[in-house]
């Protein structure tokens, strides 16, 4: 299979979606790959890199789509890319349909078989491919509202940890998988009081067998949520609901009762977000304010940190990528129920239910297209 990696031109993503050591693997299984010159420059590795793996450095996008059977993205194909995509070519990437209509369309349209990164499930419910990323996602929020507390960037001047005998800054994570977890866990490092809320009994005990003494567990509800935001410091939003809309726990009247200078981080920006007051920010440009709170909603957080970012990344979608070029994706969704999850529009029908009822589509059932 002729493989094609793509160079991200989404705002400040240095990602790329495959390191030379994956090129290595691919070609050893006999598959041909074109890498986009500077592709992987922003994550340290250069072409040079590429070309001894084996790859093919190609000038411009346009000839990766025109001749690759699978293209690989990071994040989801910009406007410019969408009339490049070519019918029943696949596209392996972090798609994120369910918040964005016009990229939905335009999959709908083009009849690829778009495969995102963020649905495919392992054999436990997990999410084998957003994992890495919310890692990375989760530790980051408490680094960037660590920044963002001080006075300087507007914040209420607090250390998240406090020193001795100052109180440290008290914490709220929502939701307790694995952003949440992260997050909690940063934060208790530094010395936070932490509150972690999840709706899950199970998942509840576990947190409180494992995380520091300064984590405080908790069953989420919306008064116990209201009671928190007013003493919080840092609101950290956590909440997934795997391919569809996040719910907005959040509203604005909530946030009038927060401190002026507090600091919240919407992890589920990618997802439309689960404060109502979200709206999604570049690392250019990734913070403003809403009633005196200070918002950061960058969509993509992983790629201020693309060296790390990149290395986990491919060590997760490397082995599903080799299943899709070695079999086809029609096989090879047949034969994995993780990569059957991941197909989202297949062929201009919409295969996942979370983006058909994002925007009342008709949604045809995964195993009908197979």
């Amino acid at each position: 299979m002729k493989v094609g990696i793509l160079k991200e031109i989404k705002s400040a993503e240095n990602r790329v979606a495959m390191t030379p050591t994956g090129v290595e693997v691919m070609l050893a299984n006999g598959h041909e790959v074109m890498v986009e010159a500077a592709a992987g420059a922003g994550s340290g590795f250069p072409d040079e890199a590429y070309a001894a793996a084996g790859a093919t450095i190609i000038d411009t996008p346009a000839e990766i789509y025109a001749a690759a059977d699978m293209v690989m993205h990071v994040k989801e194909p910009q406007p410019s890319e969408y009339d490049l995509v070519r019918e029943g070519q696949i596209v392996f990437t972090y798609f994120h349909f369910a918040p964005d209509q016009p990229l939905t369309r335009a999959f709908i349209k083009n009849k690829s078989v778009a495969i995102a990164y963020e649905t495919i499930e392992g054999p436990a419910g997990d999410l084998p491919l957003l994992t890495p990323m919310s890692e990375v996602a989760g530790r980051m929020s408490i680094q960037e509202a660590a920044k963002y507390l001080e006075r300087d960037f507007g914040g209420r001047g607090l250390l998240m940890g406090g020193v001795t005998g100052v109180a440290p800054a008290n914490v709220v994570v929502i939701g307790g998988g694995v952003v949440g977890t992260n997050a909690a866990m940063m934060a208790c490092g530094l010395g936070a009081k932490v509150s972690l809320l999840d709706m899950n009994l199970d998942r509840l005990r576990h947190l409180t067998e494992v995380m520091p003494k300064n984590c405080f567990p908790m069953m989420s509800s919306p008064s116990l949520l209201r009671e928190l935001i007013q003493h919080a410091d840092v609101v950290i939003g956590a909440v997934l609901v795997a391919g569809a809309k996040a719910p907005k726990l959040v509203t604005r009247e909530m946030l009038k009762t927060m401190k002026s200078g507090a600091v919240i981080v919407d992890v589920a920006i990618d997802q439309g977000g689960c404060f109502e007051t979200s709206k999604a920010t570049t690392h250019k440009d990734p913070v403003f304010e809403v009633e005196g709170v200070i918002h950061y909603c960058v969509a993509n957080m992983p790629g201020a940190v693309p060296v790390t970012s990149t290395k986990a990344l491919t060590n997760a979608t490397l082995p599903y990528a080799l299943e899709l070029a070695n079999k086809g994706w029609k096989r090879a969704a047949t034969e994995n129920h993780a990569i059957k999850t991941g197909l989202n529009i297949v062929n201009g029908q919409v295969t996942y239910k979370g983006v058909a009822e994002a925007f009342d589509l008709d949604y045809v059932p995964v195993d009908d297209v197979l």
